[in-house]
């Protein structure tokens, strides 16, 4: 079985017939190499055994190739059902560590997001001239629908439903997913047959992503994240901005304008539309009167009833704009705008109400990993908030959250590895106790909370100290809010 793929490569590819042809351009146009790869028999190592890392093992064996994956986890750690399922397709499973011939024996190699790409055997595999891919890149050359996709540090997964709402509000079938939970792969694989693909991309996909060319891009801030993972923060800044590098003519850059690296950043190449809270020459969208307000293609001016937007905070309506905006440049209709604007209600575990007891208000928003998206969950509320906050240390000064937080937050509760960093910042500005688990910082949140005040998780750390992931931490968060609730 053959399937065509869109390469980028330096130097020598070892895949390359002597018949290359410009690539097909949907949108965005830029040059690529059209090249026809038959995969079977083909070594292909899956670098990470995770959702993306599984569903492009599963596409490439169906296709023929000789697939290994390799995984630092031991087979015991794995799902069974998982790996039964690749066995049967004959996948080779290499678990509890990396070895060097997996990654240099290899014709392709694709990664998954979490690995990091200066592993040794990466690094090896680089120098030997191995072409090396991340799952949104291997997807999206098979991909001839165009592909709206949305990075930034925070707001990735709320954009991307809410967009994803408004295409399909407006009658187009709509792929969703990337990042936010199915990935792009499986599109391919399932061989569906959507009018648009709308992805939630992370900096780590961008970084393997050599031709990936959206026909839409929003990026929607940048702030520190993933310092654990970068080498410094203009290495974390340029990943972000890399998703602009294959634009070209036809295609849309949509920016945050409010952003201080992004208001003087303006892409080659597509049409750029900005965003910001205030109204400016050079901005299609504003908020104005309780009204966001957005320029036409042809010049004019629309606007946009806010009274029954459902998502709570400044930061979510500046998402807001960048949806309207990405609707705007789709050419469609203001009244659906307007329709998906009132009936959108937020994601679990983003800014989510759990429940209300004796008066105090319990809100979810474990999907805030870093410290801004923390530090914008706090600012979201008038009333005083009793904060729960740790996790997994990400490399980040906590210090803006605690300015942030003063005036708003009456104490911390914290709680996992991070716990003592966050109360090192804490100390002498904002009062804060420990807790040994989620129930416990649950019942001395509540204890510590008034009437009329909100119980806020918003951990500013990652979840993978004492949870499986984000989603995990807030379904703990909700059911020790509902035994409190039942008197557990």
């Amino acid at each position: 079985m053959t399937f065509v793929l869109f390469v980028s490569f330096e130097g020598k590819n070892p895949f390359q017939s002597d018949d290359c042809t410009t690539g097909r351009q949907t949108g965005s146009q830029h040059r690529a190499y059209k090249i026809v790869m038959d995969v079977k028999g083909k070594k292909v190592t899956v670098i990470g055994l995770g959702k993306s890392g599984s569903s492009a093992a599963k596409w490439l064996a169906l296709q023929g190739a000789e697939v290994t994956v390799s995984d630092m986890k031991e087979a015991g750690e794995l799902d069974p059902n998982l790996v039964a399922g690749l066995t049967r397709l004959g996948v080779k499973l290499e678990t509890g560590g990396h070895r060097h011939d997996t990654f240099l024996l290899a014709d392709i190699i694709v990664i998954s997001p979490g690995v990091p790409l200066d592993i040794a055997p990466l690094t090896d595999a680089r120098r030997e001239g191995i072409p090396i891919l991340g799952e949104l890149e291997l997807a999206s050359r098979g991909i001839d629908i165009p592909i709206l996709a949305v990075t930034g540090t925070n707001g990735k997964s709320t954009v991307t439903s809410l967009l994803g709402a408004l295409i399909r509000s407006a009658g187009y079938e709509t792929f969703v997913g990337g990042n936010i939970g199915t990935p792009l792969i499986d599109y391919v694989a399932d061989g569906r047959n959507a009018d648009f693909a709308v992805v939630e991309v992370s900096s780590f996909q961008l970084d393997t992503a050599g031709t990936f060319s959206p026909h839409v891009a929003l990026l929607l801030n940048i702030t520190p994240d993933h310092l654990d993972r970068y080498p410094d923060y203009e290495a974390y800044e340029r990943s972000k901005l890399s998703i602009f590098r294959n634009q070209g003519r036809g295609g849309f850059a949509i920016l945050n304008d409010d952003d201080q690296r992004l208001s003087g950043f303006n892409p080659a190449g597509p049409s750029v539309l900005r965003y910001g809270m205030e109204r400016r020459e050079n901005r299609q969208a504003w908020i104005e009167n309780k009204t966001l307000r957005a320029r036409s293609l042809d010049g004019g001016e629309v606007s946009f009833d806010l009274k029954d937007f459902a998502l709570p905070g400044k930061h979510n309506l500046e998402n807001l704009m960048g949806v309207v905006l990405a609707g705007m440049a789709l050419q469609i209709e203001s009244h659906v705008i307007q329709d998906t604007i009132r009936s959108f209600r937020s994601l679990p575990h983003r800014m989510e109400l759990a429940g209300r007891f004796r008066g105090v208000s319990f809100y979810d928003d474990s999907k805030a990993t870093n410290v801004d998206a923390s530090l914008r969950a706090v600012q979201s509320f008038e009333n005083p908030i009793v904060l729960i906050a740790g996790g997994r240390h990400k490399g980040a000064d906590y210090g803006p959250l605690v300015r942030g937080a003063k005036g708003r937050v009456r104490k911390a509760v914290l709680l996992g590895e991070a716990g003592s960093l966050i109360a090192g910042s804490f100390e002498g500005e904002i009062p804060f106790e420990f807790a040994r688990d989620m129930k416990d910082a649950v019942a001395r949140a509540f204890s510590a909370a008034g009437a009329g005040e909100v119980v806020l998780l918003a951990p500013a750390c990652s979840s993978f100290d004492m949870f499986t992931d984000y989603a995990h931490r807030g379904r703990i968060f909700k059911q020790a809010v509902e035994d409190l609730r039942g008197g557990s």
